[in-house]
């Protein structure tokens, strides 16, 4: 493939370099703006090609050294060789580009970004788990920059101390399981107390297999679930019972959930996120606030503190069981929760008629358009966006903006994954 000398011009959403060979933009993994890199063209395509450095001519003074022994191979994190506070710039770059190219809007003002601890802040992932018999060796790890590969870790910096320094010894722990073979991931989900792998199986353990992954358990101070099939299937293995919870002191709230329930991955970005929702809601007694997307009530219960009347809608069935017994848990009694496909036509609905002050929406990452055909009703006059892609938030801005009446008051982007692109925000918009 070819080789050339290449100036690096700018950084992409998920952090490559960016620079051009007679004319054709090529992606450079590894490369910084600012930099003059020997890269070799490794794959080619009709609009753009993509390289990997061979060299580096000159190097950006915002560059620093990987923490990661695996930076480069796994995808995990992207970013590593960048300085903390050029990631988030970088980030604000990208939602700002996407506000004005998508939505055609601009934030009247940007806050500080939420930050919190770079390393370590993981509670929840998914590792992937792969025996390679010509190896004979089993991998635990995130994918590879080429998804068709588990990457081979010894040990991860983002995930929580309790796992990301145990990788090796889960590759071993599993490479000693007679259905070594038929481990297929491991899902880590942690909660104040309790740190929880669930291990996905596609046959049936041996007494002894067991005996193994207890032992594991009692010896590193973990709790050990296991999954034989659907999310329904999970089962304590040891102990017998495997309660997790998080606290947000700030509402004096506890959130209880289980293994597989989606929670968001960085517990002190989420209690930075969740003051800065109340402190733009500006939610008084009087007010009836809907909270749409609202899961286990991350958002809906904190806001219950505060507020006159909550109504919290998800669609996911069990997370509104959950939602619900959370509310009891806290004896809040001022909220309802609702299970309703938030991706279809809602309108009719006894919650989507009622009058709101407030709104706060949390969407996954194809965001909330379908939800923005008939909501908010006339008489909401402050809504907060927190926002997993900028891309489908931008879009929603557009049509808060052009549709609704609204402004986009402030906007702030929130380190939620540290050392990867993933671009996390947050959005006030006003009447």
């Amino acid at each position: 493939m070819q080789t050339a000398q290449v100036d690096i011009t700018d950084l992409t959403h998920d952090g490559r370099g960016v620079a051009r060979i007679d004319g054709k933009t090529v992606f450079v993994a590894g490369a910084l703006p600012g930099e003059r890199a020997q890269v070799r063209i490794i794959k080619r395509s009709r609009h753009f090609d993509e390289a990997k450095v061979e060299a580096l001519l000159t190097r950006s003074a915002q560059r620093v050294e990987p923490r990661c022994i695996h930076f480069g191979t796994c995808s995990g994190c992207s970013l590593q060789h960048l300085e903390p506070a050029a990631q988030i710039a970088a980030k604000q770059r990208v939602l700002a580009e996407n506000f004005e190219r998508i939505g055609k809007v601009t934030p009247e003002r940007w806050l500080d970004p939420l930050m919190d601890q770079p390393w370590g802040y993981r509670r929840k992932g998914r590792l992937s788990v792969k025996w390679v018999a010509k190896k004979a060796k089993v991998l635990v790890g995130f994918r590879e920059n080429d998804p068709r590969f588990v990457a081979d870790l010894s040990i991860c910096h983002t995930l929580l101390p309790e796992v990301g320094e145990r990788i090796a010894a889960l590759g071993e722990l599993v490479g000693a399981l007679e259905a070594k073979a038929s481990i297929a991931q491991i899902e880590i989900a942690a909660g104040d107390a309790t740190v929880a792998l669930t291990f996905r199986h596609l046959q049936p353990l041996s007494d002894c297999d067991r005996a193994a992954l207890i032992a594991f358990a009692q010896r590193h101070h973990l709790a050990i679930l296991l999954q034989p099939g659907g999310p329904d299937s999970v089962e304590p293995l040891w102990p017998s019972e495997v309660p997790l919870s998080f606290h947000i002191p700030e509402s004096d709230i506890d959130i209880a959930f289980r293994p597989l329930d989606f929670i968001q991955v960085n517990a002190g970005m989420n209690r930075r996120m969740i003051a800065r929702a109340l402190e733009w809601l500006d939610v008084r007694p009087e007010h009836t606030v809907l909270d749409l997307f609202c899961g286990l009530g991350n958002f809906t219960l904190p806001i219950a503190r505060r507020a006159g009347q909550v109504v919290g809608v998800e669609g996911e069935a069990a997370l509104v069981a959950r939602a619900r017994e959370n509310a009891a848990r806290n004896t809040i009694g001022n909220v309802e929760f609702f299970a309703a496909d938030l991706m279809a036509d809602q309108r009719g609905t006894s919650w989507a008629r009622r009058h709101y002050d407030r709104l706060l929406l949390d969407p996954p990452r194809s965001g909330a358009a379908a939800v923005l055909d008939y909501l908010p009703r006339a008489g909401t006059d402050r809504i907060v966006y927190v926002s997993c892609h900028p891309g489908s938030l931008a879009r929603d801005a557009g049509m808060l903006v052009e549709r609704h009446g609204f402004r986009l008051a402030a906007a702030a982007v929130m380190d939620m994954f540290p050392h990867t692109a993933h671009v996390e925000s947050i959005a006030l918009f006003e009447r």
